[in-house]
């Protein structure tokens, strides 16, 4: 008989775990595209896009109230539109996703680590992503409470930089129309800043209380998130203007150094801790992701297993890591992390049709959102869809 994973996880560390995924190494880049083609006008273009997000992030939450297992997305694709092998295609692409994203920021984070220390790139990969794998097989409590100090450094970085923007003197102020059609464009490129809320869903085994914490982590999380970055953002744009922004491969170090004349070599630091909250943040999702497709038996049945005393899947956050450090070494990351969002963006779509269906059946949950809502969150994802392929195209 398999083991079972421990119930061990508060609404706190849980949103902990949600910001920390999606407030990520990507505020770092993101800011800079975004004030590109949205202007003055970026922060509007972060808050959009959380609104925008939000649809699909309530679906989510709706769902983890109907179904709280490992395995979200899968469990829900599988149970609305009644294909058991739908939902296992979804949540072994979950599974690839999650170890491809987690190879491309084990790498960057490296990177950033070697700005710091001189040191082999290869002996750097394989030391962070054997200790985060160790982590991850140790407890789920020790695998987000490390997260979410994780979390609370990344915060407290974005803290300095609104800090830093909101006391210095501001730029002059900018008059004119308002450029909506930037405002949109840049949404779209800030809609990806909020990829991970749907990583807390197959944390549901392991959630005190799921029914009622999984839907209060997924909102906080998302709210929490968009004002981060509308605040960064705005505080980014007070004293460097956009174009100079978007031009910065460091922007947020350079409205650091902008405004206090510091040099922002910190922010190296913060990135790598940044780095280290998303890897570990895949891993330990990816792992629950495997351990509930295994439910089912069949070839999978192998990685529904908890060790009885850790209480976590140990042989799936293995597998997992050896992959992310291999992935980490030799894949071209650049083009499989594009893939990432396309694989994610049709993981959304498949489950707000998958909500719709369950909900016309007319059956209920401890948390229901609006038909309305589905619909929309499918429509938006769908557009969301189409404009990442043109932006690759």
């Amino acid at each position: 008989m398999a083991e079972g994973l421990k119930r061990r996880i508060g609404l706190g560390l849980l949103t902990a775990y949600g910001v920390g995924v999606m407030v990520g190494a990507g505020i770092y880049v993101l800011s800079g595209a975004v004030a590109g083609v949205a202007g003055t006008w970026a922060p509007l273009s972060f808050l959009l896009a959380g609104l925008i997000a939000a649809p699909t992030a309530l679906s989510y939450a709706e769902f983890s109230t109907r179904h709280p297992e490992a395995a979200g997305e899968a469990v829900y694709v599988a149970r609305g539109f009644g294909r058991d092998w739908l939902g296992i295609a979804v949540g072994l692409a979950i599974v690839l996703a999650g170890v491809i994203s987690a190879a491309a920021v084990l790498r960057g984070g490296a990177g950033y680590l070697l700005a710091l220390v001189d040191l082999p790139v290869a002996l750097v990969v394989v030391a962070l992503g054997g200790a985060l794998t160790l982590v991850a097989i140790i407890g789920v409590l020790e695998s987000l409470g490390l997260a979410a100090l994780f979390t609370l450094i990344e915060v407290v970085g974005l803290a300095l930089i609104v800090w830093a923007g909101a006391s210095a003197v501001p730029l002059a102020g900018v008059s004119g129309a308002v450029p909506w059609g930037g405002i949109g464009a840049g949404a779209v490129l800030a809609f990806f800043a909020f990829i991970g809320f749907e990583d807390i869903v197959n944390m549901a085994e392991e959630v005190i209380a799921p029914e009622r914490t999984l839907p209060r982590a997924i909102v906080l999380s998302l709210v929490i998130a968009s004002a981060l970055y509308a605040l960064v953002v705005w505080a980014a744009l007070r004293v460097v203007p956009p174009q100079a922004l978007a031009g910065s491969e460091q922007p947020l170090a350079l409205v650091w150094a902008t405004a206090t004349g510091g040099s922002g070599r910190f922010l190296a630091a913060i990135a790598v801790f940044a780095a280290l909250n998303g890897v570990l943040a895949q891993m330990v999702m990816a792992a629950r992701v495997l351990f509930g497709l295994g439910k089912a038996g069949g070839a999978l049945g192998v990685f529904h297993h908890a060790h009885p005393r850790f209480g976590t899947p140990v042989l799936a956050s293995l597998v997992l890591g050896a992959a992310v450090v291999v992935g980490a070494l030799s894949l071209p990351l650049a083009v499989l992390a594009e893939a990432t969002s396309v694989v994610l963006l049709a993981v959304f779509v498949l489950v707000n049709a998958a909500l719709i269906a369950v909900k016309r059946g007319g059956s209920r949950s401890a948390f229901q959102v609006p038909l309305a809502v589905p619909c929309a969150g499918l429509l938006l994802s769908l557009v969301a869809l189409v404009a990442n392929f043109a932006l690759q195209g």
